[in-house]
C-alpha cells in the first residue's frame, strides 16, 4: 500500500501524460523526514538524463529542522533517481525527441522506501486545457443531477 507524500497537481493540467514510471530516489535523512511531514514541492521540476544516470532537477525539499541543518544544505539540489539501465536508455531516447519531456508526478511511501512516479508528457495547448475544463464542469453537473435524485 502506497501513501502519497507530495504531488505535482499542475502536471495533469499543463501536460498530456503518455507513460509513467516508478523510480527510487537518493535522499538525505533530513529530506526523508521533511517529506514524511508532507513538506516539499515538485512544482516546476523535471527529470534529465546525464552520463547514464537520471536526475530530478529543481524539486524543493526544505530542511526538516532549520536550526539543525548543515550550512551547505541546498533544498533545490539535483537528486539522483534509481532506475534500471533499460529504463534510463528508454528515457534518454524519449528525452531527445522534440515536444516530449519527463516530469515527476508524485513522491510516495512504498513500504519503508520513498518512490517517485515520473511521467513522459507532451505539453497541452490552450484550447486543450479549455476542453478539459468544460468536460470536468459537465461531468460535475451530471453528478450533481444524479445525486439530487
Amino acid at each position: 500500500m502506497s501513501d502519497s507524500l507530495i504531488n505535482n497537481k499542475k502536471t495533469f493540467i499543463d501536460y498530456e501524460v503518455m507513460e509513467t514510471f516508478e523510480a527510487g530516489i537518493e535522499l538525505l535523512g533530513l529530506e526523508v523526514k521533511s517529506l514524511r511531514k508532507n513538506q516539499g514541492s515538485l512544482l516546476g521540476s523535471h527529470v534529465t538524463i546525464r552520463g547514464g544516470e537520471a536526475f530530478i532537477i529543481a524539486s524543493n525539499i526544505p530542511a526538516y529542522q532549520e536550526k539543525n541543518t548543515p550550512k551547505d544544505y541546498e533544498p533545490k539540489r539535483n537528486r539522483r533517481l534509481l532506475l534500471t539501465k533499460v529504463e534510463i536508455n528508454k528515457l534518454a531516447a524519449i528525452e531527445s525527441k522534440k515536444g516530449l519531456t519527463i516530469v515527476p508526478i508524485s513522491m510516495y511511501n512504498k513500504g519503508k522506501k520513498i518512490k517517485v512516479q515520473i511521467a513522459i508528457v507532451r505539453g497541452k495547448k490552450k484550447y486543450d486545457k479549455r476542453e478539459d475544463i468544460k468536460k470536468r464542469e459537465t461531468d460535475r453537473d451530471i453528478r450533481r443531477e444524479f445525486s439530487d435524485r
